[in-house]
């Protein structure tokens, strides 16, 4: 019991930084003085965007995505306003006949009106005709996507930035006095999490391509309507979605902006500067 609490005392000593002067401590590792300069210059920028976001770019943005939902793109009263026809000739279905049955194989080969035949079988099979030779997405669908998906992005970054500046923020370790320390820490996880959400966001973006694209490759052969219903229903689901998200995004802005700003003075400093004397 005797070595375990002399080996936390030595670990306190350590961690405290009145145990020893600092110019001891930086002469424990060698920094070369013009990178040391450079750093310093990278950690002043990096503080100097950080706060101009918090305090400027960031309410900002939120009114702009704030207006944004107020648009008639993302107000649409009918949903079948963003529905997106399917066009393509779907063909009748061919009977194929049992080569054993005798016959000339070729002469069962039969040549579609449009002049389409499928070789590997013996009574050929009908395509579908695609009038423009692709299947087009959802117009507009695509362009609310192409709006929303640099919200996302620009999200990600910024919340990167910052949280860089608050990490570069929290002091060395030591006992005691570490109240704003916790905070910069919560501060720090709210940013990761404000993160991976939006990354999320792109995920989802990208899953509902993928679903849509296996939808539509399956009304392509199959004489069923229930395919084509589905395609409207994910078109409507991706159409709620992403009004979600700019809400979302909005709502993202509004929380980090007055977070940061009810907390800045602890941020900034989590310590004070002169210790209060104990009673």
């Amino acid at each position: 019991m005797l070595a375990v609490s002399s080996v936390k005392l030595s670990l306190r000593r350590h961690l405290r930084g009145s145990a020893r002067p600092s110019c001891a401590m930086s002469s424990l590792l060698k920094v070369d003085r013009d990178l040391k300069t450079r750093v310093e210059t990278f950690r002043e920028q990096i503080s100097s965007e950080a706060e101009h976001l918090v305090a400027s770019f960031f309410p900002k943005k939120l009114l702009e995505l704030d207006q944004f939902l107020k648009e008639p793109i993302l107000n649409v009263s009918d949903l079948k306003d963003i529905h997106s026809e399917i066009k393509f000739k779907v063909p009748e279905p061919v009977l194929f006949t049992n080569s054993h049955e005798g016959g000339d194989v070729n002469t069962k080969k039969r040549k579609l009106e449009d002049g389409l035949t499928d070789d590997s079988w013996p009574g050929g099979t009908k395509a579908p005709v695609v009038p423009e030779g692709m299947l087009k997405c959802n117009a507009k669908l695509v362009a609310l996507i192409e709006r929303v998906k640099p919200e996302i992005r620009t999200l990600i970054e910024k919340c990167n930035t910052v949280k860089m500046w608050v990490q570069l923020l929290i002091p060395r370790i030591e006992d005691g006095n570490n109240f704003g320390v916790s905070i910069q820490e919560e501060t720090v996880a709210e940013l990761r999490t404000v993160e991976s959400e939006a990354a999320s966001y792109l995920d989802q973006i990208s899953r509902y391509y993928i679903t849509r694209a296996k939808l539509v490759s399956k009304i392509a052969g199959p004489h069923v309507e229930d395919y084509r219903r589905t395609i409207t229903e994910i078109d409507e689901k991706e159409y709620i979605s992403l009004k979600i998200i700019v809400s979302e995004l909005r709502n993202q802005y509004v929380i980090l902006h007055d977070m940061i700003l009810k907390n800045i003075e602890k941020i900034k400093k989590p310590r004070n500067s002169n210790a209060e004397a104990l009673y």
